[in-house]
């Protein structure tokens, strides 16, 4: 199954600010039924027979970000723009996410960052920027969310102040 990233709405039936009982209907829809996995939590995350990890985060009743964790066979993939962002090497999807957007670096995290899209894609160990070195060449997980999701206070009002 294919699953495209639509920032800043959602991926497939989850969408960015559908409240929490909505949220948790369309995670519950993402099973499979023939494949239920002893690790999923009903309202957090589910786990596809393939691997792919989809889970919700929810505050004050609301969806605001949605994280897909890369799975372990290729039956699902997850897509932006057409690029396969688990099956490509990291450095190969920063590259051509790029072409649609900025992307920053978080040398911190180990992650990159679409800001305006708010897309985050995360990988342990990123000096290991080798083939051989699954965790480290590929991403692990990418993170959609809400326009705001990791601003800083001065930042939320400021988004806050540009609004009104």
């Amino acid at each position: 199954m294919d699953f495209d990233l639509a920032p800043p709405n959602g991926v497939g039936p989850l969408r960015i600010g559908m409240t929490r009982h909505a949220a948790n209907t369309a995670l519950d829809s993402l099973r499979d039924p023939s494949a239920i996995s002893e690790s999923d939590r009903p309202g957090q995350h589910v786990f596809r027979p393939s691997g792919l990890m989809i889970s919700i985060h929810c505050m004050r009743d609301m969806l605001e970000a949605i994280e897909l964790g890369r799975p372990s066979s290729q039956t699902d993939r997850v897509l932006f723009q057409g690029v396969d962002v688990f099956a490509l090497p990291a450095r190969e999807v920063v590259r051509r996410v790029g072409e649609f957007t900025s992307i920053e670096e978080d040398p911190d995290d180990d992650a990159s960052i679409a800001p305006d899209l708010l897309l985050s894609f995360w990988r342990p160990f990123a000096a290991d920027d080798e083939p051989e070195e699954e965790q480290g060449y590929y991403f692990s997980s990418v993170l959609l969310a809400r326009p705001g999701y990791y601003d800083t206070p001065a930042q939320a009002a400021e988004r806050l102040q540009q609004s009104s």
